[in-house]
């Protein structure tokens, strides 16, 4: 547990369920970390290694850190946001605000008066950027390319996994309407039939709310009678090896935040098909590292992934064209690096 004296920045989880944000703050903080930043997260459904302080700390929010007037709290979401405002102008604590903003949408009354209290506003594309009111910053999302990296030996290979064929497509994400998942199992049930040597994967949790959603795939995956050539592997420990394993990956997604999954598996040497949701669009070069497509058309889904089965070897060398354009462009350090300008103008202030 860190000592609050020595913590500058603090990086609240204030939701229990994992999400992306909270995946970005679990990968961000080490690196950050790693430059020099004295940052600690706050909240539950975070891993035991990351230095986290816990409630009772709060109150030494009212020193400041040593040589400094100010700490930041930066803020991803508005339960975040409000908690940060209560502390400073209610508790009177010395406290500059940060809020990362990657909703595409119109923010409602009370998130745009929250987000013109925050002293620094980033958001994680120009897409999203487009929808604040108030000056911001860019700073798109990097993924750790440490973590994420080509195959390395005989685990990283579709033979590792028992699945049939040579090549498998994969779609990983919590597994809704939004997400596409449909979309993705459309485009499979077509396809398959006509590429044997391919097979799909599909990752991700499914909620409660969405398990008739994920039934009535897995029913009409039976009814084509390709029930071991589309397989669901459910929550893994380690997904990271799978996006090894691909040599496409699909990012189908009707509606997104950012969406990290295709910088993912580009890091892992794999071509992408993907909607233009999120900042998808902002990632890939259509024709050189994969194809974008419009959200929620299934067609445009399938024409583009059936480019890639029926042609796997361009489908490889799309993928090492991907893998450099994210060495190039998105790696984690490119992030923590330019967030951390934005603490040191803050706390310099």
């Amino acid at each position: 547990m860190p000592d609050i004296r020595d913590v500058e920045i603090i990086a609240p989880n204030l939701k229990r369920r994992l999400s992306g944000v909270t995946s970005t703050i679990v990968q961000l903080i080490p690196c950050q970390i790693r430059l020099g930043i004295r940052i600690a997260a706050l909240g539950p459904g975070l891993p035991p290694e990351l230095p986290r302080l816990k409630w009772p700390q709060l109150a030494g929010l009212w020193r400041p850190p040593a040589r400094r007037r100010h700490r930041v709290w930066h803020a991803r979401r508005n339960n975040e946001m409000a908690a940060g405002i209560l502390m400073r102008h209610v508790l009177r604590m010395p406290l500059k605000l940060v809020f990362t903003s990657a909703a595409q949408r119109r923010h409602t009354s009370y998130t745009r008066w929250l987000i013109r209290q925050m002293d620094a506003v980033i958001a994680t594309s120009s897409r999203s950027g487009s929808f604040l009111k108030v000056p911001h910053t860019v700073i798109q999302h990097g993924v750790d390319l440490t973590l994420f990296h080509p195959p390395e030996g005989a685990d990283d290979t579709i033979a590792a996994t028992g699945l049939p064929g040579s090549y498998l497509v994969g779609c990983f994400g919590r597994v809704r309407h939004q997400k596409g998942t449909d979309l993705f199992v459309q485009a499979m049930i077509a396809l398959l039939p006509q590429h044997p040597g391919w097979t799909a994967v599909i990752s991700g949790r499914v909620t409660p709310e969405h398990t008739a959603f994920a039934d009535k795939l897995k029913a009409d995956i039976a009814a084509a009678g390709l029930t071991d050539r589309i397989v669901f592997i459910g929550e893994v420990p380690d997904i990271k090896v799978w996006y090894r394993r691909l040599t496409l990956y699909v990012a189908p997604s009707r509606n997104e935040g950012f969406g990290l999954t295709p910088l993912e598996a580009m890091a892992s040497k794999t071509a992408v098909v993907a909607s233009d949701a999120g900042a998808y669009a902002e990632m890939i070069v259509p024709g050189e590292n994969g194809i974008i497509v419009s959200p929620g058309d299934g067609k445009a889904l399938t024409a583009a992934i059936a480019t890639y089965l029926t042609d796997p070897a361009f489908a490889i060398v799309q993928g090492e064209t991907a893998l450099r354009h994210v060495r190039e462009n998105f790696a984690l350090e490119k992030e923590a690096t330019a967030i951390s300008r934005i603490y040191q103008q803050l706390l310099g202030a």
